[in-house]
């Protein structure tokens, strides 16, 4: 029992039981094979009433017979049940059916009514209405043939005694009924079908009862464009589908049609599947638990087994399996029943949704002769081996004519048979053979096979209503309509034909892919000699023919012919005289004799005639009407007649009409097509040869392999219009001439190949590179279709698509054989000599006997028994021997020329004695070349000896070599295997791995004389290279630099670099100055180098190269004993590469500096060569700034590795140490950008920026720090920040130079933490606002200083804020107080606080602030007082007149105050205005270039968040400053709207506050307007305001440009300012307002009046001297864009004028002006008006308008820049639609762009969007240069980590590295992801792999120390402990770092 189940598992074949065991019989009862038939039933109905006993008895008898199907291991028709589960491929769609293959030749059907119930619905409904659906899809759009689908097993119906048909079901239900929806699982592979189409996706049946199942648009859009051909899935679509995402315990799923995601599908255990559910197609792993003869038995899914037949097995691995091998597998089949699971190993299977593509095979028909067995399985079938090295098979019943005919002895593996293909089998990858003798000699196999007008004989099938079928084969059955059956029409036919009768018919119509065949039995047609009329192109005038009337009509007759060819007979041509009636004289069905008058073949239309012209010579027409039936493409048979000088001339069979098959068209290859030609003879038969021209009656034919190839896959245009540029077609050479080649198609149309485009190498004369009839590989390059002509290239670089490597290899296999079928030829001659030499194969060892020496100095040798056999050895095969004629000796054959009757032999010791070695397919090898052929040559391997063959030509049109280029006998090569067993001559195959390990060969040498020593010349000969690892002496040639040339014993150069004359180089020194020319050396080979040599020419001379030996006179490698086996020691330098890790030191030598890139070249070996930047090579600025002065050609320099080799086979080096960007770190930078006000931008070696702040530039602030900044400026900056892309960097000396204890006047601070209260800081003025003064005090922090805190004075204009606390001007500050909760921060400038004197000059005479705060403050209580006193007891008259007087008085004094402070403001005027004069010339230009960068910066990065957080800080600060805007709107006074006017767009917390003090104003008209005192309101007020501000949570925007003008590029027009000013409102009520009106005014209120006009004009002519003043009007702008016209800062203000006028035409043409205006070498400003023009247009304007706008930019700016601001635009402004198609154009036009594909990436997985980043990273592969994959793949992971799915970033990392295991820049990456993103045990296992991978010790110690430094950081002392041992167990395990 067990060892049953380990065979053949779950229902497997049972051993005949032993009789003491037939009790446990019973349990296999319900075995696969055990399926009740009807005779069993009715057996069981007649024995009801017998005991159990005898019921178990007829169940053993019966099971030894059923177990015979089931020792086959395969699948049988027999095992098949009803709901069994298979997995089938589309074989054929049909109207209304499809036919499936299934596996093992297993056949079946799908009717439509089965493929869901949503589209038997659509049928149904279809049927109602009697007319088709507009939305029903036929069954040929909806599935195509090689679909794989699983089915289930409807019905079985019995067709007769042997057969049964298979009726299938596609319908989910019946496929995934098994499944719940508690089964289903994310990651699970189902089948669906659509059921509706729904509007964000689709509805797919999936069959699971309860579930619903959703496919979104976004997951069918690839499908849809790979799968469905662009159009939209339709009801009834087959699907193969992912769940992606489970609802509600399975209620909903939704699903993905993701190729690359259902590829990669697999089935899992956490999926738990089980054998009630488990579904054909899904794949798992495997593992195989035995081998068995009929293949293997398999466990699954941890507890499931399963069985692999013989026929699914890997063809590649058979008879290589063993036990616990690990596979995948797909499953095939489960059983409902006995829960047997069939899988198989193909690899056509293992990936889920991709389509069979091999259904058919090119032999199926061709009857094979000489088949050998493969092997052989009872009761089953065997295998044959074909031709072409694939499999076949036959079916037990086709193995013999009859079953007692059969003998299993005949099929034992080799033995030999003649068989006819049938069949192919998709599902089995297998062609069906037949042995019967029937089948391999009947005509007709297939439909196919049959031509209209054809003579066919069968059998009387049946006879019906409608007419009689006729069994032509036992595949083959036509009908002939009862019109047919005779030449009149019979009433009882089956009086005439009965069934089984023979008949002979001609073919009417045939349609081989509906299988309908129609024929004729009427005698005139069946026996017509006259030729039949099958096409309209064949209707020749005067041609006469038999044809039959189809209908009769007025105007005369139409007349029928084969394959529905019909043309009409006037009445005019009816007969000599007028018919009037022709349905009187003639009737349907008649069989006439016509005559063609015309014929129109393009419009189908052909004219007959009744009325016959005299016969002519009638053998004469019926030859040509014989080859007018041979059409151009078709594939005939021929036989060879006689030979000409053309070719030969050949009959077509089986016609035997006249063909010519030209000499060049006998092959692809010019040498076998001669060789062809000379050895076939009169009636020797050639099958499949293409008719290529048929020409006034003269056909030629063509035998071309490459060209039948194209016509059968259909790659022959057969009209000029299919014709496209880009197209590669395969030709053949029609004629040369001087300006070029004309190539002609099969087809027959040819185009010109010009001079120019033969060749990438320079044509001198085109027969040099081509011969007429040669096949050649054309890419169309242009097409006119008006003159009907095209112009083509044959250029190897235009024409190859594939590896080169694959088509030389093929062009070798095809040749070889073609040499193997003239040996064939060969061997049917009569001839010993022939028949010898063609039984001599390459490598074959012989004995012979000298004859002679020839002329040229070759042996000719004779074997004695063969006359006129002629064996030659060349000098350089003599193998350095002295033989005399007579001696007897022993050859090796290398070739064998069959046309000379020639054979090439060979008496080198190397290959008589050579030794046989199993080769292993693509290794690589050295050979030498033995023997040339034009097509291939031979070689030897230098180990063994044996023979091989490799290709010389690495394409068909790769005809022409320059002399350097050509190989020579003798010469070295290397070669990669391609097969392990030698060809039919003899040969093993293999192709060159590269030209450049060519090495030339020896000069030959003469045979040994006498006295001569045998050893030195044969070793000279057999050693045309020197070895690695040999010691060799010469004399020093020359010394450069950095290598020495020397001159060896034997005439050969060699080659010493730098690195391998000392062992210890101490640095600074020159090595090899240690030598002088002239010195004997002593040195070992350690390799080979190629050099270009003088002769080398780009075009002419390509190749022209030498090798030299690479020498080492190291004493450590003179003592060394290295193997001389170069396949050992050779590697390639990027494999050099990986052997050195960041950290390890190496010594190299200085190469050059190079100026434009900045870093030092160097030399580390011979082909290893590194970078240094020039940052890296000091630490000196001295040095830095001339390092060439410093560092000298060829000086040894020790450096350190500090990064991974480069794409370009570079090593990135350091001589100042290890170079890291870690927090704490010290480097040296390079200046690239100076920021105003902000900092400067520093760039570090390999390209990584970071960011100094003005707080970080000196330990002590300055008024102008960046004052000597530059770009390019080196600075030394310590890295402070790398978390963020761009790193936070400092430069200041306590930071850089912290030993030097340098003074620090400004401490850093970071955080409030580092702020106390009554602390003094300094820093830079931030901005002047409502609230007060903003000051910053370190790049992350700023405080507020409230007005009351600034001066001591009362300023009476806000404009001397802005003239004596401009923005940036540095000052100190006293820390007030600090609100840590809500990180506020007050300071304070008053003097008394920070012992500095007072902003403001004590020269202004401005009035101090206590006094007038008092004065204020007093006069309202004194008010309320009195008021108070009035109500209660009324105020006498005499106090209120005292307290008029102090009024007055109080004014008086205020306004004298005034009047002096007026003079002097003047006087201090004056003065600053010559001041600012001054500072204004110097400065102007260093402030425009500022402004510049500061609007480039504010449109293009910054957005306006500073001024957000300001503004909401300012609302924490001061909770009571805000009102409702409800309640409270602007109120602006004409004195203040010039204020206000250009200025930055006021937020609504600040107009509100401007709104309360306004109000405070018409409350108290006697106070003035002091910014700088803070209003306490009242706490009802303070409420309302903390309701307000819940009220208005409203997301904040981020917007994208802010000019100091307040214009934001984000406003909508509903909220800009309107032109004219707002009407103008009070706080009070109206009736408050109407009274106020009507009140007259006081001279009180004039006096205020004109202290307001005062107060205006001051403050007017203090805007005038302001520096930063902004204008106010157009005119104003239009004067300062006249003087700076190409600032466009000044331009964006002016469009912002207008935009906040929203006047959005007049900011258009200001834009149109700018760009006028700018200069076009300002290329950055005009990009700034470009960006802020494509910003209106976006918020303003339409699609079209901003479509023009970016077309124009792109026209007059860089494209990409402008691309890439644009996207940035839609993104920031959400049109998310519009950028991704933005980024699609991107994609297209700069698909070679590495950072458009990383940006748009970034874009899709910000949007969410991770399935369409997963597809843009597959699609940059196909266009980015392989070198970029790497690093594009590391980038997206890294993306992944920002903004996708983690898990799946750790994937693609994992992947990567599976294929670059030795990255270690990619492990770091992946390390400090892991470490960043993961948890700590995932960056645990991540170094435990690391440390344990086989990498180089200078790398280990690297990763090592980076898990040591991860320890101390994040684990404990153990960790840390543990770690030390692992590196002192790989220390002491290796060895090689105990030094470090």
């Amino acid at each position: 029992m067990a060892s049953q189940e380990d065979s053949f598992p779950r229902g497997g074949s049972k051993k005949k039981a032993h009789p003491e065991k037939v009790p446990q019989q019973p349990v296999e009862h319900d075995n696969l094979f055990d399926i009740p038939t009807e005779e069993g039933s009715r057996k069981r109905k007649r024995n009801q009433e017998q005991a159990a006993k005898n019921k178990k008895s007829k169940t053993e008898k019966k099971e030894p017979r059923k177990s015979e199907a089931e020792q086959s291991g395969i699948l049988s028709i027999e095992v098949l049940s009803e709901g069994m589960r298979l997995l089938g491929c589309v074989k054929e769609v049909n109207n209304l059916e499809l036919v499936i293959s299934l596996p093992n030749d297993l056949w079946g059907y799908v009717q439509a009514t089965n493929i869901c119930d949503a589209y038997t619905k659509k049928l149904n409904e279809q049927v109602d209405r009697e007319e088709p659906l507009e939305d029903l899809a036929p069954l040929s759009k909806l599935f195509q043939p090689g679909m794989l689908v699983r089915c289930a097993v409807s019905s079985l119906k019995s067709t007769s005694k042997k057969n049964k048909s298979i009726k299938l079901s596609l319908n989910p239900k019946d496929v995934n009924g098994v499944l719940s929806p508690a089964a289903l699982k994310p990651g699970m592979l189902l089948t669906g079908t659509v059921d509706s189409v729904e509007d964000h996706g689709y509805l797919v049946d999936i069959g699971v009862g309860g579930t619903k199942a959703f496919l979104p648009w976004q997951k069918e859009q690839e499908y849809v464009k790979q799968k469905n051909k662009g159009t939209k899935l339709q009801v009834g679509q087959y699907l193969n589908c992912l769940i992606e995402e489970v609802k509600g315990n399975g209620g909903s799923v939704r699903l993905s049609t993701i190729q690359s995601e259902v590829s990669a599908a697999i089935a899992t255990e956490e999926q738990n599947w089980t054998l009630d559910n488990l579904l054909p197609g899904l794949v798992v792993k495997a593992q195989v638990q035995k081998v068995t003869p009929y293949g293997l038995s398999l466990s699954f899914l941890s507890s499931f087994t399963g069985l692999v037949d013989f026929m699914h097995l890997d063809s590649k691995k058979t008879g290589h399996y063993f036990q616990t091998q690990m596979v995948r597998a797909c499953i095939l089949s489960v059983h409902p029943r006995t829960k047997s699971v069939r899988l198989t190993l193909h690899s056509s299977f293992l990936q889920a949704g991709r389509p069979i593509t091999r259904l058919c095979h090119h032999l199926i028909g061709a009857v094979l002769n000489d088949v050998p067995v493969q092997s052989f399985y009872t009761k089953a079938g065997a295998t044959f081996r074909l031709k072409d090295g694939s499999l076949a098979y036959a079916k037990i019943g086709h193995l013999s004519q009859t079953e007692k005919s059969f003998k299993p002895e005949k099929f034992k593996p080799g033995n030999l048979h003649r068989c006819r293909v049938i069949d192919f089998s998709p599902m089995d990858d297998l062609a069906l053979l037949s042995l019967k003798t029937s089948i391999i000699e009947a005509p007709f196999l297939r439909y196919h096979d049959i031509q209209p007008g054809q003579i066919v004989k069968g059998k009387v099938f049946t006879l019906r209503s409608y007419g009689m079928i006729v069994k032509v084969t036992e595949q083959i059955k036509g009908l002939v309509p009862t019109l047919h059956l005779a030449d009149v029409q019979i009433r009882n036919p089956q009086k005439k034909y009965r069934v089984q009768d023979e008949v002979k018919c001609r073919v009417l119509m045939c349609d081989p892919e509906n299988k309908k065949l129609l024929m004729t039995l009427k005698k005139t047609l069946v026996e017509s000699s006259l030729p039949a009329l099958t096409s309209y192109k064949e209707a020749k005038p005067e041609l006469q023919t038999h044809g039959f009337i189809s209908s009769i009509k007025d105007f005369g007759c139409i007349v029928k012919f084969y394959n529905d060819v019909r043309g009409l007979v006037p009445q005019r041509e009816l007969g000599a005289q007028p018919i009037s009636a022709p349905e009187e004289v003639f009737y349907v069905g008649q069989v006439v004799k016509v005559t063609v008058l015309k014929s129109e073949p393009e419009q189908e239309r052909m004219l007959l005639s009744f009325r016959l012209s005299n016969d002519k010579e009638t053998e004469s027409t019926a030859q040509s009407q014989k080859k007018a039936m041979v059409k151009i493409g078709q594939l005939v048979d021929v036989k060879v007649k006689k030979k000409t000088e053309k070719g030969l001339e050949v009959s077509i069979l089986p016609d035997n009409i006249s063909a010519l098959l030209p000499t060049t068209h006998l092959s692809d290859n010019v040498t076998n097509s001669q060789l062809l030609c000379y050895w076939l003879q009169a009636g020797d038969i050639l099958h499949k040869v293409l008719c290529l021209s048929h020409n006034d009656g003269h056909i030629v034919l063509c035998r071309k392999p490459a060209l039948i190839s194209a016509v059968e896959s259909g790659q022959d245009p057969k009209v000029f219009s299919e014709f496209q540029p880009g197209m590669l077609l395969t030709g053949f050479v029609k004629s040369i001439k001087a300006y070029g080649i004309f190539v002609q198609f099969p087809s027959g149309l040819s185009g010109l190949a010009p001079k120019s485009a033969l060749s990438d190498k320079f044509v001198t004369t085109i027969s040099d590179h081509f011969v007429e009839g040669q096949t050649v590989v054309a890419k169309v390059t242009n097409v006119d279709e008006e003159k009907q002509r095209m112009l083509l290239s044959l250029r190897l670089s235009d024409v190859i698509q594939e590896d080169t490597t694959a088509s030389s290899l093929t062009l070798l296999s095809q040749c070889l054989e073609e040499l193997q079928g003239v040996r064939s030829l060969m061997n049917n001659r009569d001839s010993v000599l022939t028949q010898t030499l063609a039984e001599m194969t390459s490598g074959l060892l012989v004995d012979l006997v000298v004859q002679d020496m020839s002329s040229d100095g070759s042996l000719v040798f004779s074997n004695g028994s063969v006359p006129g056999l002629v064996l030659r050895a060349s000098k350089y095969h003599q193998g350095g021997k002295a033989v005399d004629p007579g001696q007897r000796t022993k050859a090796v054959i290398l070739h064998v020329d069959t046309q000379k009757s020639e054979v090439h032999v060979s008496l080198r010791q190397e290959l008589v004695n050579r030794k046989v070695k199993q080769l292993k397919k693509d290794t690589e090898h050295r050979a030498v070349i033995e023997h040339l052929e034009k097509t291939f040559a031979i070689a030897s391997l230098v180990d063994s000896g044996q023979l091989i063959a490799f290709p010389v030509a690495s394409h068909l049109n790769d005809t022409f070599r320059f002399d350097s280029e050509k190989l020579q006998v003798g010469q070295g090569v290397s070669l990669i295997i391609k097969s392990t067993k030698p060809s039919d001559i003899g040969l093993f195959l293999a192709v060159e791995s590269s030209v450049k390990k060519r090495t030339p060969a020896l000069p030959s040498v003469a045979p040994e004389s006498a006295g001569q020593e045998p050893g030195v010349v044969s070793e000279l000969l057999e050693k045309p290279t020197l070895p690695i690892g040999e010691m060799v002496t010469g004399t020093v040639k020359s010394i450069k630099a950095t290598h020495v040339i020397v001159t060896l014993e034997n005439g050969l150069t060699g080659y010493i670099h730098a690195s391998q004359i000392l062992d210890d180089v101490p640095h600074g020194i020159h090595p090899t100055t240690t030598l002088k020319v002239g010195n004997p050396v002593t040195a070992r080979v350690i390799g080979q180098r190629t050099w270009l040599t003088h002769k080398s020419l780009p075009i002419s001379h390509p190749s022209s190269t030498q090798t030299v030996s690479e020498l080492s006179i190291r004493p450590s490698e003179l003592e060394k004993n290295i193997s001389s086996d170069p396949s050992t020691q050779s590697s390639s330098p990027t494999e050099k590469l990986k052997q050195y890790s960041p950290g390890q030191t190496v010594i190299c030598f200085m190469r050059k500096f190079n100026v434009i890139k900045k870093w030092l070249e160097v030399e580390i070996s011979s082909d290893v060569r590194g970078r240094i930047p020039q940052l890296l090579t000091s630490l000196s600025f001295k040095v830095l700034k001339h390092p060439e002065k410093k560092f000298k050609i060829g000086q040894a320099l020790s450096a350190i590795v500090v990064g991974p080799a480069s794409p370009k086979a570079f090593l990135n080096l350091s001589l100042i140490g290890p170079f890291k960007l870690e927090e704490g770190e010290v480097a040296l930078g390079r200046v690239v950008k100076v920021i105003p006000k902000e900092g400067l931008e520093v760039i570090f070696p390999f390209g990584r920026i970071g960011k100094v702040s003005i707080f970080d530039l000196s330990d002590s602030y300055l008024e102008e720090p960046l004052e000597g900044y530059h770009p390019e400026k080196i600075v030394r900056c310590c890295v402070l920040s790398n978390k963020d892309r761009i790193l936070t960097l400092s430069l200041r000396q306590s930071r850089t130079n912290p030993k030097m204890k340098s003074k620090i006047e400004d401490p850093e601070v970071n955080s409030m933490k580092d702020i106390k209260e009554g602390q003094l800081l300094r820093g830079y003025v931030e901005a002047i606002k409502k609230q007060g003064i903003f000051f910053r005090i370190s790049p992350t922090l700023v405080g507020r200083v409230k007005y009351q805190h600034v001066t001591t004075y009362l300023p009476f204009d806000r404009a001397l804020y802005q003239t004596y606390l401009p923005e940036g001007k540095l000052l100190s500050a006293k820390v007030l107080r600090v609100n840590r909760k809500q990180n506020l921060l007050y300071l304070s400038f008053l003097p008394k606080d920070t012992g500095k004197p007072d902003v403001f000059p004590e020269s202004l005479g401005l009035p101090p602030r206590d006094q007038e705060r008092e004065l204020l403050s007093n006069q309202p209580k004194k008010k309320r007082k009195l008021e108070q006193e009035e109500e209660d007891h009324g105020a006498s008259e005499t106090k209120k007149k005292q307290q008029i007087k102090e009024k007055k008085e109080k004014k008086q004094l205020m306004k004298e105050k005034k009047e002096k402070q007026k003079q002097l403001m003047k006087e201090e005027k004056e003065k600053q205005k010559q001041l600012m004069k001054e500072k204004e010339k110097q400065k102007q230009l260093v402030k425009e270039k500022e402004k510049q960068r500061q609007t480039k910066e504010e449109m293009h990065q910054e957005p306006r968040a500073k001024q957000k957080q300001e503004d909401q800080s300012q609302l924490h600060r001061e909770p009571g400053a805000k009102r409702k805007q409800e309640l409270q709107k602007p109120s602006v006074k004409p004195g203040e709207k010039g204020e206000n006017k250009g200025k930055r767009k006021v937020p609504e917390v600040e107009r509100e506050q401007e709104t309360v003090s306004k109000k405070r104003k018409q409350s108290h008209p006697l106070e003035e307007d002091d910014s700088g005192v803070e209003v306490n309101y009242k706490e009802e007020k303070e409420k309302r305001l903390k309701q307000s501000k819940k009220k208005q949570t409203k997301p904040t925007e981020v917007p994208r440009l802010q000019l100091s003008s307040g214009f934001a590029w984000d406003v909508s027009l509903d909220t800009l300012t309107p032109a004219m000013p707002p009407r103008e409102e009070s706080s009070d009520s109206e009736d408050e307002e109407a009274s106020q009106a009507t009140l007259k005014k006081s001279k009180k209120g004039k006096e205020l009046e004109k202290q307001e006009a005062e107060k205006e004009l001051s403050r007017i002519e203090a805007a005038l001297m302001d520096p930063n003043w902004k204008p106010e009007t157009a005119d104003d702008f239009d004067r300062l864009v006249l003087s700076s016209p190409n600032s466009s800062i000044l331009w964006l203000q002016y469009m912002a004028f207008h935009l906040h006028a929203t006047e959005i035409e007049k900011a258009r043409a200001v834009a149109e002006r700018a760009l006028k205006s700018i200069s076009f070498r300002e290329e950055q400003e005009k990009l700034n008006v470009w960006v802020a023009l494509m910003n209106l247009e976006n918020m303003y304007g339409s699609k079209e308008t901003l479509a023009k706008v970016f077309e124009r930019a792109v026209q007059y700016c860089e494209p990409l820049k402008v691309y890439f601001q644009l996207a940035d635009i839609y993104t920031k402004s959400e049109k998310y639609q519009a950028a991704e198609e933005l980024y699609s154009r991107m994609l297209k036009r700069f698909r070679q762009e590495k950072t458009v594909w990383i940006r748009y990436g970034a874009f899709l997985l910000q949007r969410g969007q991770a399935d369409a980043n997963h597809r843009l990273l597959q699609r940059s592969f196909s266009c980015l240069p392989q070198k970029e994959h790497v690093d594009v793949i590391s980038k997206f992971a890294q993306l992944e980590f920002h903004l996708g799915d983690a898990e799946r970033a750790k994937a693609m990392f994992e992947t990567t590295l599976s294929s670059y295991p030795k990255r270690t820049d990619v492990w770091s990456i992946y390390i400090d992801m892991i470490i960043k993103y993961g948890s700590q045990k995932e960056a645990r296992d991540i170094f435990e792999r690391v440390v344990h991978l086989s990498l180089a010790p200078k790398r280990m110690k690297f990763f090592f120390k980076r898990y040591l430094d991860y320890e101390k950081q994040h684990g404990t002392a153990e960790t840390v402990q543990a770690v030390k041992e692992k590196a002192l167990s790989y220390v002491e395990a290796t060895g090689t770092l105990a030094e470090s």
